[in-house]
């Protein structure tokens, strides 16, 4: 009987149309109610865009569904030896993902100027300390609850690769941010693989908190120096000679930083996890949802760039 309830656990799990329209409606909220809350005060509405937008909505999505938190988001136990490996792999991909972001930002910066991100840079200490629980820990949470859980399982009916590949996309689209679109999604694909090879959400909570938070310390730590600097007289440089120096300079970082990372993802320690696909009918109408959230995608930064 325990094998078979077992069994049950592992094919219980939302369907892919489900995870979907969850996707499509958190997706409408964040950008109206979120971006709302977010321009009037933006640390408070970060909190309220995580936990109450994104995480809660998906926790009692899955309570709907009666599904064991436990099983469902891998609630398991990760091991010091891990942790130090996970907090290596996220250092060595962060230059790789902030290439591929600069490669976007230089592509639009030809079709005019691109728009700064919303996401506060710390400029004191005091807001630094308050930036690693918002903006360091909080997504590191939530929104690994939502993708390398929720979504992520049900799209684990079409195999592990499938299930990597389209949470990871989701999650770079959920951005909605082209300029920051890349790069998450190589960080989604990573996460993604730390998941299944450690068979712990724990393990993707800490590498996305990680993330975050080299992402705030050198955007902290680039403002206090750019501050600095700022009374040295010299010549300025143009913005896109700027940006094609960060972009060589990366590109030697992020090749170097690539060879690391895959050392370090093949020796990541733990059980890795199998997952078997499912015979379940797809249906093109199940993505019919994300399709709307690919048009609203579109029409945010077309008005941006042409409005």
């Amino acid at each position: 009987m325990e094998v078979w309830g077992d069994l049950m656990k592992e094919v219980n799990k939302p369907s892919i149309l489900e995870a979907n329209i969850l996707y499509f409606i958190l997706g409408i909220i964040l950008f109206f109610l979120g971006s709302l809350v977010q321009s009037r005060e933006i640390y408070s509405g970060l909190l309220i865009t995580e936990y109450l937008i994104i995480l809660v909505p998906n926790l009692i999505f899955l309570k709907l569904k009666d599904l064991p938190l436990k099983t469902t988001l891998r609630l398991n136990k990760i091991n010091l030896r891990q942790i130090i490996y996970i907090a290596l792999i996220m250092l060595f991909s962060y230059p790789i993902a902030a290439f591929l972001n600069t490669i976007v930002i230089t592509i639009l910066n030809l079709f005019g100027e691109t728009v700064v991100s919303s996401v506060p840079i710390p400029d004191s200490g005091k807001k630094y300390l308050l930036s690693l629980f918002v903006i360091g820990l909080s997504p590191g949470i939530c929104e690994e609850i939502m993708f390398r859980g929720t979504i992520m399982r049900a799209y684990e009916s079409m195999g592990k690769k499938k299930a990597i590949i389209y949470s990871s996309i989701l999650f770079g689209i959920f951005h909605l941010n082209l300029q920051n679109l890349i790069g998450p999604i190589f960080l989604g694909f990573i996460l993604a693989t730390i998941l299944y090879k450690t068979n712990s959400i724990y393990a993707s909570m800490l590498g996305h908190g990680i993330s975050n938070t080299i992402a705030m310390t050198l955007g902290y730590l680039t403002t206090r120096f750019q501050g600095t600097v700022e009374n040295v007289q010299g010549l300025e440089i143009p913005y896109m000679v700027q940006l094609l120096m960060a972009l060589l300079w990366l590109s030697i970082i992020a090749l170097i930083s690539s060879v690391a990372l895959i050392k370090l993802i093949r020796r990541l320690p733990g059980d890795e996890v199998v997952i078997k696909e499912v015979e379940e009918k797809i249906k093109l109408s199940d993505f019919f949802p994300i399709v709307l959230i690919i048009i609203l995608f579109i029409i945010i930064h077309v008005k941006y760039l042409y409005l």
